[in-house]
């Protein structure tokens, strides 16, 4: 960072480039999959998924943007727009072409399947249903959380995400990937598409990985065939700090040094087991969680009022029970993405075994003095 700050601090990117651009837009296209070879470099997630939208609408001509409920994308328009939980409800009055459909695990009914390969068949039948009432002439895109963040920490059925792949390719429709939270190794993956075999997005965005949040940065990157149209066309999408040189560089260093200490195999091999080992016991060991899921370090609870329904709507308003847990985490040194019903775990990439065992360690202890009591002085049938 300083030598950059020494040699070039800032370069509008609408007026000329840096060399540090190049190299971190060459390391990106050998991380990326083959085909992916474009990379706009904007300052957050919300920025990148707004290019990708506008990318996704400049080069099919076409205006509408399906997306899942239980999302989110960021809070610029077209981001906030196409996310799919109560903070939409704050700013999309003014956005249009934006269609909500539902992904394969919805929170308030099931579809009635045996099985996740019938699961996803369903669901992938209603977003078939709703591509071909929407028109797909008028479809530029889909834009889904590649495996579902702070609604929840969901991964989607393989089978799910290889037709929503296959639905896009058969009606001429871009697939764009948010990997702004699960980008550049959360998972134990480089990707989390990487999970679903074959699935390669035409765009894909990333953030908060890239620099390890040293300083603001995201990605945008774009298949081949989308690149070469914008060599001759305006993308139409700019912004005064984007690929700041000084961000730019933090990344590289960041993304070689990933790379040099082999950080992925670290979460892959090492942690990813004690996080499911945890996630697990949290479950057994507390009445108020009923179901936890981890992926990579990447992990969710959720927590449960002594009837089994969630302890708050997602929106609020926090009963007194939400706030004593907050407290108590806030008391056990915890200190995360606590959107309640749902507990988040994820941790510093570089975090060892015994520090992750310590943390979750903390969070039982917080559940057991708050939401666990709940159900001691309720009587059990």
């Amino acid at each position: 960072i300083n030598a950059q700050l020494e040699a070039a601090p800032y370069v509008y990117s609408g007026l000329a480039t840096c060399e540090v651009r190049g190299r971190l837009a060459s390391l990106l296209s050998e991380l990326t999959p083959e085909g992916i070879t474009g990379f706009l470099f904007p300052t957050g997630g919300g920025e990148a998924n707004e290019a990708a939208v506008r990318i996704a609408r400049r080069f099919t001509g076409r205006h509408k943007i399906i997306s899942h409920y239980r999302s989110y994308h960021g809070g610029t328009t077209s981001a906030l727009a196409s996310t799919g939980d109560f903070r939409t409800w704050y700013g999309d009055g003014g956005a249009s072409g934006h269609v909500k459909a539902f992904g394969p695990s919805p929170w308030h009914f099931d579809m009635g399947a045996t099985s996740e390969a019938e699961e996803a068949d369903r669901a992938l039948g209603l977003l078939e249903e709703q591509l071909l009432m929407e028109g797909p002439h008028t479809v530029a895109a889909v834009l889904i959380e590649s495996i579902v963040g702070s609604g929840g920490g969901q991964k989607h059925p393989a089978h799910y995400m290889a037709g929503v792949r296959s639905l896009c390719d058969r009606h001429g429709v871009l697939l764009i990937l948010d990997e702004v939270m699960m980008g550049f190794g959360r998972t134990g993956k480089l990707w989390g598409f990487q999970h679903y075999p074959g699935v390669v997005p035409d765009i894909m965005t990333s953030a908060k990985g890239l620099s390890a949040s040293f300083l603001p940065l995201a990605m945008v990157g774009v298949s081949e065939e989308i690149r070469a149209k914008f060599d001759s066309e305006s993308v139409g999408w700019g912004a005064t700090f984007h690929a700041h040189p000084t961000s730019l560089a933090c990344a590289y260093a960041v993304l070689k040094h990933m790379l040099e200490t082999d950080l992925l195999g670290h979460v892959r091999g090492t942690l990813a087991p004690v996080l499911e080992e945890e996630v697990g016991r949290l479950v057994a060991e507390h009445p108020s969680v009923a179901r936890g899921r981890a992926h990579g370090l990447f992990g969710c609870l959720d927590i449960v009022d002594p009837k089994g329904r969630p302890i708050q709507r997602l929106e609020g308003p926090a009963p007194a029970s939400s706030v004593a847990l907050k407290q108590a985490l806030r008391e056990e040194g915890v200190f995360g993405l606590l959107r309640l019903p749902l507990l988040h775990l994820a941790p510093p990439l570089n975090i060892s075994p015994c520090e992750l065992r310590d943390a979750t360690q903390r969070v039982s202890r917080a559940l057991k003095r708050t939401t666990d009591r709940a159900f001691e002085e309720t009587p059990q049938p």
